[in-house]
């Protein structure tokens, strides 16, 4: 394991979302933001309206930008979510899930929620100078984040369909060549 657990799952959500935006668009309607709630099983307060819908996919640029900055822009990104909200942080355990920090109160909006544990989440990755561990797809036609949570750091491509075609076009094209 790279990251404790609530890292890699605040990182997956994250990456989820933000991806979303990339063509086509994968957040756009309630059964869409279910899906995510179903992927990505937030705690606390979830409102499943249009309101808070929009306030994902608003939210969906700014992960974007926190997610692939360079280190010392990382932490500007992270400094920045954390000082646009009143953080009251506290140890839970709660599910099945043991001792960890939310760092907002469950009755903030989701959006808001995802954003700082986001935030959190990129802590671990700035201490631990993982930051590599995002980038953007190593396919040519796609823009989506790859996230590595691998231990030999081999992942390149943000999907099981991008590395499928790339390893289908390298095939190809090693047949062309014989």
């Amino acid at each position: 394991m790279v990251f404790t657990n609530d890292t890699e799952d605040a990182l997956r959500a994250a990456v989820w979302l933000a991806n979303s935006a990339e063509a086509p668009d994968t957040l756009v309607d309630d059964a869409d933001e279910e899906s995510f709630l179903q992927a990505f099983p937030y705690t606390g307060r979830i409102d499943r309206d249009g309101v808070e819908l929009a306030d994902l996919r608003a939210l969906r640029p700014r992960l974007r930008a926190m997610l692939l900055a360079p280190r010392d822009d990382m932490a500007a990104h992270v400094n920045a979510a954390l000082s646009d909200v009143r953080l009251r942080p506290r140890l839970v355990r709660h599910d099945e899930i043991d001792w960890h920090l939310h760092a907002l109160a469950d009755d903030r909006p989701l959006a808001e929620r995802v954003l700082i544990e986001t935030a959190m989440a990129l802590i671990d990755v700035i201490r631990a100078d993982e930051g590599s561990r995002l980038s953007v797809c190593a396919d040519d036609d796609c823009q989506a984040i790859a996230l590595d949570l691998s231990r030999n750091r081999s992942k390149r491509y943000c999907s099981t369909t991008c590395a499928n075609r790339n390893a289908v076009a390298a095939y190809r094209a090693r047949r062309a060549a014989t």
